[in-house]
């Protein structure tokens, strides 16, 4: 936990150095209201320094970690039947990867398999954050604190996926043919890491309408009508994820309460959504759709809370938090209350962050304790037996 949030706190004091869209208006009043070559050079460059110390922070703690994961062992074994042909449940483009990876190591390198995804993630999510969101270091504040970094050590072929879809989001703000053509390339693209992500394209586009009101109606009924429908709904997810079918996650109950962190967490955006809605929603396009993803991710969580599958779909909704938390704060005119909104977004993440390091030990997440194999011999870890 004091590495974890060590690593959280020298990476933000580190964001908050990266300038984006939040301090356009500072720079130009800065250099007296001239667009001055040098300094707009000078700033992308030390953009482009902190970007890279953080890119380096981040890949290299996923990189050197060592059985931290609750299915670090299980990709392990995944990637020796991928390297020896054997029967495997994974997509053909995590497949191909691993076969190259290995190859080109000239053994079953699984650290390497790690470290490689492990820095394309951090490097979409920076991407993303950078390009996508308002201001960098909000937006960086609320992806480390809201344990979306350290989640991304679980099911690397999934949040590799999820980085692909967050970062497609951007071709949807302003539809045209060309940015279709983009967005559902970059889809059939991560399904051939996970194919779960393919349920974006139903999901984007119904967050992407203008809601009115009365829609509140038929999301509550589809709501209700899939908490009465469970057996039928779990059906067909197994067909999406036949790997789970006769496992412990299905024989288990699950309750709502295995999900209260992130459904506070919904609670916590909406409310900011409706206290700010006026300024920085209602006649914003990217906006009002994280908005709208936040709600459908909500009725998710109240109304799936049984389906042990459920964080795999709601993931690709509420990833959009670190977009909207930071363009709320930036886009809020009244300065009294933007100093609130800040407020409570800081002692929100803070608490929210250190109720998932007191989890983070527990199966299901286990990215607590952390181990690298620097201080361990990994030889040891025989995929025929260990896990």
């Amino acid at each position: 936990m004091v590495l974890y949030t060590f690593i959280a706190a020298i990476t933000i004091v580190l964001a908050c150095h990266v300038k984006t869209t939040e301090d356009s208006a500072y720079d130009f009043v800065a250099t007296g209201g001239r667009i001055v070559t040098g300094y707009t050079s000078r700033r992308k460059a030390l953009n482009t320094l902190y970007l890279v110390a953080v890119f380096a922070i981040l890949a290299l703690l996923a990189a050197l970690r060592l059985e931290v994961g609750n299915d670090y062992g299980t990709y392990v074994v995944t990637c020796h039947e991928i390297f020896q042909k054997g029967y495997v449940v994974t997509e053909p483009g995590f497949n191909l990867v691993v076969r190259i990876l290995y190859t080109l190591s000239g053994k079953e390198d699984y650290l390497l398999m790690f470290g490689v995804f492990g820095a394309a993630i951090v490097a979409i999510f920076l991407k993303v954050l950078y390009d996508q969101s308002d201001s960098f270091a909000w937006g960086f504040f609320v992806f480390m604190t809201m344990g979306f970094y350290y989640r991304s050590f679980n099911t690397v072929r999934y949040y590799f996926a999820l980085a692909i879809a967050t970062f497609a989001l951007r071709y949807l703000t302003d539809i045209d043919v060309q940015g279709m053509i983009k967005f559902f390339a970059l889809i059939l693209f991560a399904a051939t890491f996970h194919k779960s992500v393919l349920v974006v394209v139903p999901m984007y586009f119904i967050a992407r309408i203008n809601w009115k009101r009365w829609a509140l109606i038929p999301l509550a009924a589809v709501s209700a009508v899939a908490a009465l429908l469970h057996n039928q709904i779990l059906d067909l997810a197994l067909k999406l994820y036949p790997s789970y079918r006769n496992t412990v996650y299905i024989e288990e109950v699950h309750t709502i309460t295995e999900n209260a962190a992130p459904i506070f967490g919904c609670l916590f955006v909406l409310g900011l959504c409706l206290v700010c809605y006026n300024d920085a929603v209602r006649d914003q396009v990217d906006n009002r759709m994280y908005f709208n993803m936040n709600i459908m991710a909500l009725a998710l969580y109240v109304s799936c809370f049984w389906l042990p599958l459920i964080t795999r779909f709601a993931y690709y909704l509420t990833t959009a938090q670190i977009l909207l938390l930071p363009n709320l704060i930036c886009r809020i005119q009244d300065k009294t209350k933007k100093k609130r909104v800040i407020a409570a977004v800081v002692v929100f993440c803070i608490l929210y962050f250190l109720y998932f390091m007191s989890e983070a030990d527990k199966m299901g997440v286990r990215v607590l304790p952390y181990k690298s194999w620097l201080f361990y011999d990994h030889r040891w870890l025989n995929q025929t037996d260990t896990f």
